[in-house]
C-alpha cells in the first residue's frame, strides 16, 4: 500500500489541471478503482486478518483522498489568485441564500449521534444486491412466502435486484466483520409499490446489529427504548409485541403511540392509535451459521425501522410524497 501512495504522489506532481486530478481520483478511488479492487480481496483474507486488512485499506483510501483533494485545492487557489490579480472584484452586500439539510439527513445525523454515544459504528453496504445476501442469507430461502411481500425491483432477474431492506447489509457484516461488533446502517431501499400518501417506491431504512458473546431481549428492548426517548423525548410511549420476522427468533414489533392523535385514532394511524415503527429480535441462528459464526459462542440482536416515518412524525409531515419531493420551500418550512 505504501507503493500505491508513492505512485499517487508522483502522478500528482505531474498533474497540471483539475481534470487530470479528477481522473486520478477515479483511477484509484472510483467504484472501479484500485482501492475498490483491494477491498474486494477481503474475501480472500482469513477471518483473523480481515479486520486489520480492512482498516489498512480504509486508511489508504482516506490518505489518497486527502492527497488528491489537497492538490486540487492548491490548483484552485493558484487560479483564484491569478484571477484576482487580473480582475476588478465587485463586493456586494446582498444577502446570499444559505442552504440547509434535508429533514431525512437531519434525522439520520441525529440517530447516528444517539447510537455513537452507545458505542455503535456507522456501516454501509451496496444498494444493488444479489438474491443470496438479500434473501437467502436473511433466512429467506427460495420459494419462501415472505419473499412475495418485498415487491422486489429486479435489475437482472432472478439474481440481481435493488435491495428491499437494509437487512442485506447485516448479512454482509455478519460475514465480513470480526465479532464482537455493534453497527448501525442507514440507507435507501426500493420496492415496487404504488406511490401514495403512505408508500413510495424509494424510501429509507435504519438497521442496528449487535453481536456479542451474550445478548438478551432485555438489552434489545432497553436499546430501542433509549433511542426513541432520545429522539422523541421522555414522554414518548412505545410497546413491544410478538411478531414473526424471518431474520430473527424470537421477533418483536415496536409500536409508538400516534403523535398526531395521542392514541385516539386518526387517518395517519388508521384509527388504531398506534404506529408500527420497527421490527426487532434475536438474530436467527441460521443467519449466524451462514455467515460462518459459531452460535455456541456468539449471539446477536437486530432491529430495523423506516427513517421516513421517523422524520414524518418528528416534523409533522402527513404525506411521504412531500418528504421525498423537490420543493425546497417546503423543506425549509418543515425544519
Amino acid at each position: 500500500m505504501d507503493n500505491i501512495i508513492n505512485e499517487v504522489k508522483e502522478k500528482i506532481q505531474n498533474s497540471k489541471t483539475e481534470e487530470e486530478l479528477t481522473n486520478l481520483w477515479r483511477e484509484y478511488l472510483g467504484k472501479n478503482g484500485k482501492v475498490r479492487d483491494l477491498m474486494d480481496k477481503i474475501k480472500e483474507i482469513s477471518n483473523k486478518e480481515k479486520k486489520e486488512y480492512g482498516q489498512s485499506v480504509n486508511k489508504l483510501r482516506t490518505e489518497l483522498d486527502n492527497l488528491i483533494n489537497s492538490a486540487k485545492n492548491k490548483l484552485q487557489s493558484g487560479a483564484n489568485s491569478e484571477y484576482l490579480n487580473k480582475s476588478l472584484v465587485k463586493i456586494s452586500n446582498k444577502k446570499q441564500k444559505v442552504g440547509h439539510l434535508h429533514p431525512l439527513t437531519e434525522t439520520i445525523n441525529e440517530i447516528n449521534s444517539i447510537f455513537k454515544r452507545m458505542g455503535y459504528s456507522v456501516y454501509d453496504g451496496p444498494e444493488l444486491e444479489t438474491d443470496e445476501y438479500l434473501f437467502q442469507r436473511c433466512n429467506l430461502p427460495l420459494h419462501h412466502p415472505a419473499r412475495d411481500l418485498q415487491d422486489s425491483i429486479f435489475v437482472d432477474e432472478p439474481n440481481i435486484l435493488l435491495r428491499t431492506q437494509t437487512s442485506s447489509v447485516e448479512a454482509h457484516a455478519l460475514q465480513d466483520l470480526e465479532p464482537p461488533f455493534k453497527i448501525v446502517v442507514p440507507g435507501r431501499v426500493y420496492r415496487n409499490e404504488k406511490v401514495n400518501k403512505s408508500n413510495h417506491f424509494l424510501f429509507h431504512q435504519y438497521q442496528l446489529v449487535c453481536v456479542q458473546e451474550k445478548v438478551s431481549l432485555a438489552e434489545l428492548f432497553a436499546t430501542v427504548t433509549h433511542m426513541f426517548k432520545e429522539f422523541y423525548g421522555d414522554d414518548v410511549k412505545i410497546r413491544f409485541r410478538t411478531k414473526y420476522y424471518p431474520e430473527v427468533e424470537p421477533g418483536a414489533g415496536v409500536d409508538m403511540q400516534c403523535p398526531f392523535c395521542k392514541g385516539e385514532g386518526c387517518v395517519v394511524c388508521k384509527k388504531r392509535g398506534w404506529l408500527e415503527m420497527a421490527g426487532s429480535g434475536i438474530i436467527h441462528p441460521n443467519m449466524m451459521r451462514m455467515a460462518g459464526l459459531d452460535t455456541n459462542k456468539w449471539q446477536g440482536f437486530a432491529f430495523g425501522f423506516g427513517l421516513d416515518r421517523l422524520a414524518m412524525t418528528k416534523h409533522d409531515i402527513r404525506d411521504i410524497r412531500t418528504l421525498l419531493g423537490g420543493d425546497l420551500a417546503y423543506k425549509t418550512y418543515v425544519r
